[in-house]
């Protein structure tokens, strides 16, 4: 005669306890990324449809209306904003460039077995990364004002008069010049982790073949590390888009840099200057979407090149 066996409560509880667990773990980062990243775009993307009028006559006041898209179109048709992303332009094409091709240049020198003090030569080139922006800038603002730069001094003493860093065209590298100092760094780390990460054995193939260390690196370890290129090429363009403190902080020094150099100069004159949120949250909404679109759009050409080679 056949019997049944009845499963226990405690078999069948272990299993549903397993499933929770997971989300158990979880938990608190969604909360904390839903409380400090959706919320606050929900309500950025809400006020944006809004604006602020004046009711009444002398005495009116103000009063919080919905007005749709009218914030957006004001922005995109700003000229003030429109000249902020040409100047990003500028600075982006001497600031990005320069900053990947360094560090790809420090993480090769670092990655050859005949180079020497390997850890001293990665903290010192990190080092720049750890300092903030804002001091960042004050110390290069020091060494571009006239009155106490080093190279103006030398310069000086030349006959050559002072080197005009924070006037004209020099004004985008000396911008330029402190986001390579501190970015360099950050972005050679990444690359050295993915130098380190390829076989050795393919190394030792190419030099058994009669390959030199300089076509080892151009031909093996440049093309291993493109995803590690497109990373920082993509974090660069982001910083790029989100330029603020460095001309905020040199602002006192020059003429050059107005309330709206950039676009979050803008963003934040509206916000804090001129008391317009609902303006600063279209303009600010618009910034975070082009960025988006644009790092989108520079992966997906990566990625269809990527698998028209492999073809």
């Amino acid at each position: 005669m056949a019997t049944t066996v009845q499963p226990s409560p405690l078999a069948i509880r272990r299993p549903r306890r397993g499933q929770i667990a997971p989300y158990l773990f979880t938990a608190p980062a969604v909360i904390l990324y839903i409380a400090f990243m959706l919320i606050p775009v929900g309500y950025a993307v809400w006020l944006s449809l809004r604006a602020y009028r004046i009711e009444g006559a002398l005495l009116g006041r103000k009063e919080d209306v919905f007005v749709g898209l009218e914030n957006y179109a004001a922005v995109l048709t700003n000229p003030e904003f429109a000249a902020g992303f040409g100047r990003l332009a500028i600075y982006g094409v001497i600031a990005v460039p320069l900053t990947l091709g360094l560090a790809l240049l420090f993480a090769l020198v670092l990655d050859t077995p005949a180079a020497r003090l390997k850890r001293f030569g990665r903290t010192a080139i990190f080092i720049p990364y750890a300092v903030p922006g804002v001091v960042a800038a004050l110390l290069w603002g020091f060494m571009y004002l006239p009155s106490t730069s080093p190279f103006s001094y030398v310069t000086r003493a030349l006959g050559l008069g002072t080197v005009p860093f924070l006037e004209g065209p020099g004004l985008f590298g000396a911008l330029a010049n402190i986001a390579i100092w501190g970015g360099v760094g950050f972005n050679m780390i990444i690359i050295y982790t993915s130098l380190r990460s390829i076989p050795s054995e393919i190394y030792e193939s190419a030099r058994l073949d009669g390959a030199s260390e300089t076509q080892i690196a151009f031909r093996i370890k440049v093309p291993l590390v493109v995803p590690a290129l497109v990373l920082t090429g993509v974090f660069s363009l982001i910083g790029t888009l989100q330029l603020y403190s460095e001309p905020a902080t040199l602002q006192p020094m020059t003429s050059e840099i107005t309330n709206t150099w950039v676009p979050l100069m803008a963003i934040y004159r509206d916000a804090f200057g001129t008391d317009d949120l609902p303006q600063a949250a279209a303009a600010s909404t618009v910034l975070a979407v082009g960025t988006v679109l644009v790092s989108v759009i520079i992966l997906r050409i990566v990625n269809r090149k990527r698998m028209g080679g492999e073809r």
